[in-house]
């Protein structure tokens, strides 16, 4: 799951961002409206935490130019205003959730677990393929009777290529979605990955490399 933070408040920021990175998402940051608006366009983003009060570009003009362009990141609007006003006007300029601080860092989770899920076409709580099992919700994965011990980038490739049901997934689409922005687009991060994903897997063979495409199951 791939987050965009747009945040004035570098410490509350950088704070979302590692409580959301070891809940295993992969996280951007950006300080102000512009550069926020910038990286909402350029990259595909599950959901995108929102300050509405933003420097250089408020953050309605942000919801505005996202509905224009037909962006499909669902947007939770994140503002100390507690006004039903504000709530309204938030979510009528396009944000689908709203959150007034201060916030419990559990319900922000949850809340953008459960945006993601409208994002997607509805899928299973528990992905399956033959021995193997994804549980998304619990962060478990099992081939058979045994356990798979997965790191996060594991566990998000293994999601991605078992959520596409048979489909190609590229290594560009790996690296998006499963990466934030500080991942080098030239390293040979993805297939290091898989590799190890791979051997973790174990036997018979379940990911296959489509020569020039990608992987899939």
């Amino acid at each position: 799951m791939r987050v965009l933070v747009i945040e004035d408040d570098r410490e509350m920021a950088q704070a979302i961002g590692t409580g959301l990175r070891r809940e295993d998402m992969a996280v951007d940051l950006a300080y102000d409206g512009r550069s926020g608006l910038e990286l909402a366009t350029a990259t595909t983003y599950d959901v995108i935490v929102l300050d509405r009060d933003l420097p250089g570009l408020h953050g309605d003009e942000i919801c505005r130019e996202l509905v224009a362009v037909g962006a499909r990141t669902r947007v939770l609007m994140l503002t100390a205003a507690g006004a039903i006003d504000d709530r309204v006007d938030g979510l009528e300029l396009g944000a689908d959730d709203y959150l007034p601080t201060p916030f419990a860092f559990r319900e922000l989770v949850a809340r953008l677990r459960a945006l993601r899920r409208r994002a997607e076409v509805a899928l299973p709580p528990v992905l399956v393929c033959g021995e193997v099992a994804l549980d998304t919700a619990r962060r478990r994965a099992r081939r058979g009777e045994r356990e798979l011990d997965l790191g996060p980038k594991e566990f998000g490739v293994l999601e991605l290529l078992l959520a596409a049901q048979g489909r190609v997934v590229s290594a560009e689409e790996l690296l998006e979605r499963v990466w934030d922005e500080a991942a080098d687009p030239f390293t040979t991060t993805v297939k290091v990955t898989v590799s190890r994903l791979r051997r973790k897997l174990g036997e018979p063979p379940l990911i296959e490399t489509v020569a020039q495409a990608g992987y899939r199951i």
